[in-house]
């Protein structure tokens, strides 16, 4: 019989003892231990960070029976020494006022230890405790989602600045007691920059985007077929008749995610829930819809191609300032962006969505924001504007596009300020949205010989040249001709229709088109 699947399982000891599968990272564990002292390390949500504190702690508390078998367990000494461990995940549902929680929380560890705090501030209490209970024996400090207090806030600046600065004195005794700590482990979503927690833990060593770490967290596509052989054959035996491999669709998914541009895994959350209900759904993104993000995308006049094929300086997203959010940034350490390459080089990164989980539903959630629409209703235009694209129906497609693009809020579209190109651009996102959530083979800026196309689209029977202009269609028909975009499509079993749109300004919609049908 099949090991249980660790579904929403964080601690290390129930894992274990009660039969759930535990794909062994403690080879990476082990390298931490013996290679430094101070860490930090980001990762999205659900992607196994409580799993690996807990899993440290057990290792510091020198608990070998639960390591039987594992790769670390005739590795190390198994001294045990006294760990300290904050999950602040917890800690900020403890009392509505943050240094209240923290000041509980801090009690209920001395009186585990059996010492008393008397410091009249929560960063007295903490340096209290950390040289008491290390006075004999150095401690090991492990705090997991360090940020939550600011993330869960991070729509109020005013709340998550307080926060921050709550965060920062409290952590501001670490470096002063070094002689009496032994490992300090922080662990979040996100890096927050200069001024911030982390001018006063300039000590830690981030290791998010070291290559030697990259695949400590999420699945390896090696791991799946090592650990999950009896999960893997039975989605297979499930979907015989829809795909030769079963490994493809599951790639297709919910792979993807990088931290070096090098090495990628699988989401852990979505592949434990895909073998549990054998359905290819959305588990990652329903589990926390991020509406700011969303917002901060829209307010930010970002259009889906500032987000597709990123390229961006290696130092430029790495960290965050809570008064100063820059959205690739956020996007990448939230786990909705994820590097595709890096080029060591240069130092230049390419950003992308990571698969068709987090892109297929961060674009219906962008495109309800940007149409003022509910996700429903888009859908529900979306699927009319598809039967009519099937059937080359271009007229009746063309009054879909219009239903789409009429609910558009008029903050939403960029200025005139802003310049013709860039509501040429705003307009084409839109477009690209649509048709994207739709399954279709669309692409963008597509190269030719003679120029690039907007976009084409292909369905069973056509395949659409597009281009876009503010202002009229004519002129967007007669580039498709006069450059030829068209010519590399013929030859195929379709007819090939060229399709201008022309965007009127004053309306915010749709002014005008042009087709033309090729045999």
């Amino acid at each position: 019989m099949s090991k249980l699947l660790p579904i929403g399982i964080q601690e290390f000891p129930k894992l274990i003892r009660e039969g759930y599968i535990y794909v062994d990272k403690t080879r990476f564990l082990y390298k931490l231990i013996r290679e430094g002292n101070y860490y930090f390390l980001s990762r999205p949500r659900r992607f196994g960070k409580s799993l690996l504190v807990s899993t440290l702690k057990e290792i510091f508390s020198g608990n070998r029976e639960l390591f039987s078998g594992l790769w670390i367990e005739d590795k190390i000494d198994w001294v045990a020494r006294p760990v300290i461990a904050f999950d602040f995940s917890r800690i900020a549902k403890r009392a509505e006022d943050l240094p209240q929680a923290i000041e509980l929380e801090l009690q209920d560890i001395a009186a585990e230890f059996g010492v008393a705090l008397t410091a009249p501030t929560n960063a007295g209490k903490l340096q209290e405790l950390v040289q008491q209970v290390g006075a004999e024996q150095k401690v090991a400090i492990l705090v997991d989602e360090y940020d939550k207090p600011i993330i869960d806030h991070i729509a109020d600046p005013v709340t998550a600045e307080v926060h921050r600065e709550i965060l920062k004195d409290l952590y501001s005794v670490i470096k002063g007691n070094d002689r009496f700590i032994a490992f300090f482990f922080l662990t979040g979503v996100s890096k927050f920059s200069h001024v911030s927690i982390f001018s006063d833990l300039n000590n830690l060593y981030d290791i998010t985007t070291d290559r030697a770490f990259a695949c400590m967290l999420g699945y390896t596509e090696e791991e799946l077929w090592s650990y999950f052989p009896d999960y893997l054959a039975q989605l297979e035996a499930e979907y015989r008749d829809h795909f030769a491999n079963i490994i493809d669709p599951i790639r297709d998914w919910y792979n993807g995610y990088s931290w070096d541009g090098k090495q990628f895994v699988f989401n852990p959350f979505s592949i434990l829930n895909l073998f549990r209900k054998r359905l290819f759904q959305d588990y990652w993104f329903s589990t926390g819809t991020p509406t700011f993000l969303i917002r901060l995308v829209r307010t930010q006049n970002y259009s889906i191609f500032d987000l597709k094929n990123r390229k961006l300086d290696v130092n430029y997203f790495n960290k965050f300032e809570v008064d100063n959010i820059e959205v690739n940034s956020l996007l990448f350490q939230a786990g909705y962006l994820t590097m595709r390459d890096y080029d060591p080089v240069s130092n230049i990164v390419t950003l992308d969505f990571p698969n068709r989980e987090v892109e297929q539903s961060f674009n219906i959630h962008l495109l309800a924001e940007f149409s003022g629409r509910s996700k429903e209703q888009a859908g529900s235009i979306l699927y009319r504007l598809a039967r009519r694209l099937e059937a080359g129906e271009v007229a009746e497609a063309v009054a879909h596009l219009r239903e789409i693009f009429t609910q558009i809020t008029y903050p939403n579209v960029p200025s005139a300020a802003g310049g013709l190109d860039r509501r040429e651009y705003f307009y084409h996102s839109i477009f690209y949205l649509s048709l994207k959530l739709l399954g279709y083979n669309i692409r963008s800026e597509v190269v030719t010989a003679h120029g690039r196309i907007d976009a084409v689209i292909e369905t069973e029977a056509f395949v659409y040249v597009i281009e876009f202009k503010v202002g009229a269609a004519e002129t967007a028909v007669q580039q498709i001709q006069r450059r030829k975009y068209h010519e590399k499509f013929l030859g195929q079993e379709k007819k090939i229709i060229l399709l201008g749109l022309g965007f009127d300004v004053a309306a915010r919609n749709i002014g005008s088109y042009r087709s033309k049908v090729l045999p």
